[in-house]
């Protein structure tokens, strides 16, 4: 590692361990440092994956395919249900390993904005708050109507099943439906009409609940990939109580728009290194320390 990276590695480390408590604030730049890059790209993830949508509609990712304006409802259902079975059949990579064990030794909560719900297989789903939704569910289109979402692998499977052979569309059987009345499903996910209700305040609630139990001592905030499209559900909030809280302390890592606020400049740190190399020499540098110690 570069004297630079070092440095950094040992900085987050060490305030880690000065810390009462860690809030972490995850977005898509995680998920990138982890090797996904197919939500913007058209890596060979993409291709493979979304192999019948590219060679038909020329869709170049995830993102692509899923806001492609198609001709009928059953087109885009099997663009969602293609994405989604395979949210299910991903794994998460290192850097999610190596952020618990950087975390396991203090009391942490994580917040994310990220859908591909891949936190759930390190961390207990208690200290995880999805507040910009997540792909395993599905709620009803007229959100407002009723305050309910439907959990989506058996559904998703089925419509998964129903594309054998390379096929776009789904049967109409298939589209996802309240079952009471038939009112169609959507994903329940950040974009118009995202229900933000009881499943969505419950998210916050757990955020409050650790703010309030460790805003008097010395809680870190760790900001990973925030990008300028969203700063306004992690970053800013994250300024804030930095700024607010007496013994709190901020870092941002983020190679391209990690950010430092002049009034934080006492109280916090921004890393332009990757995700993924940061949190590598920070677990090693942890697992020489204990090391020295036995």
């Amino acid at each position: 590692m570069n004297n630079n990276q070092y440095c950094n590695a040992e900085f987050l480390l060490q305030k880690i361990q000065e810390s009462d408590a860690v809030l972490v604030g995850a977005a898509s730049g995680l998920s990138a440092a982890d090797g996904k890059h197919f939500w913007y790209q058209d890596d060979n993830e993409f291709k493979r994956v979304f192999k019948s949508f590219r060679n038909k509609y020329g869709v170049r990712s995830a993102f692509d395919a899923f806001y492609y304006p198609y001709k009928t409802t059953n087109e885009r259902w099997a663009t969602i249900a293609t994405l989604v079975h395979h949210l299910y059949e991903s794994k998460a990579g290192q850097v999610y390993k190596d952020l618990k064990i950087l975390l396991q030794d203090k009391p942490y909560h994580i917040m994310t904005t990220n859908q591909d719900f891949l936190f759930f297989q390190d961390f207990p789903a208690d200290k995880i708050s999805i507040i910009q939704g997540d792909w395993r569910y599905f709620q009803r289109k007229d959100y407002g109507q009723k305050d309910k979402i439907w959990d989506n692998r058996q559904m998703v499977d089925k419509m998964y099943a129903s594309m054998e052979g390379g096929k776009t569309a789904i049967p109409d059987e298939l589209i996802p439906r309240d079952p009471e009345d038939g009112t169609e499903l959507m994903p329940w996910v950040r974009h118009p009409g995202f229900l933000e209700k009881s499943k969505y305040n419950e998210q916050y609630r757990m955020i409050r609940q650790f703010l309030d139990h460790w805003s008097g001592k010395k809680i870190l905030f760790i900001e990973l990939g925030v990008g300028r499209m969203t700063p306004m559900f992690i970053q800013e909030p994250f300024w804030q109580l930095t700024y607010q809280l007496p013994f709190a302390y901020y870092i941002s890592i983020n190679p391209k728009d990690a950010l430092l606020p002049e009034a934080l400049e006492d109280k916090g740190r921004a890393i332009h290194e990757g995700i993924a190399e940061v949190f590598r020499d920070a677990v090693k540098l942890k697992e020489e320390e204990n090391q020295s110690k036995d």
